[in-house]
């Protein structure tokens, strides 16, 4: 048996927004775009999350509401304040967390924690992790809390500027 999980990183931010914190820089319309595309992108290739843990800030908030509605998923989702400024042993953590009827998890957050935590599990490195972008990694594993170090592979790694124009609607 194996656990999954989903590393998703939040959208193009835009930059020239009104914002006081970085915490609460918003999305721009190519990154709402995107967001939509990989949502729909994940339901054709998946698996679809049974459970998601989200970044409090409101570029990542807006990835996955714009994602899931796109993609008309139903998973749970979590808001943690904590994957803000989370470490990639802070995620590993979170996943040794994940109750175990549950066997796709999705994180969404930033970068360079996404990219370091895939490394970690499943020792691949990923060169490049672009906004909106998607990592599958499997966990060979029948526990959350087994999650380790070298537990994993590295199934696939998906980006917006790689999808068929289809998916953008």
């Amino acid at each position: 048996m194996s656990k999954t999980v989903l590393f998703f990183r939040h959208a193009k931010s835009d930059w020239n927004a009104n914002y006081l914190r970085d915490h609460d820089r918003p999305l721009n319309s190519r990154g709402k775009r995107a967001a939509g595309a990989m949502g729909r992108w994940l339901v054709q290739f998946g698996p679809l999350p049974e459970l998601i843990l989200c970044s409090t800030a409101t570029r990542a908030r807006s990835t996955y509401t714009l994602a899931s509605k796109a993609g008309a998923w139903t998973s749970d989702v979590q808001y943690e304040r904590e994957l803000y400024h989370a470490m990639p042993q802070d995620l590993l953590h979170y996943l040794q967390e994940i109750p175990g009827d549950i066997q796709t998890v999705m994180l969404i957050g930033h970068q360079p924690t996404w990219s370091m935590t895939v490394a970690l599990l499943s020792n691949q490195s990923i060169d490049e992790f672009p906004t909106a972008s998607m990592a599958r990694v499997d966990l060979q594993i029948d526990h959350w809390e087994h999650s380790v170090p070298r537990a994993g592979k590295l199934v696939w790694h998906q980006f917006p500027k790689r999808l068929a124009m289809s998916f953008y609607e």
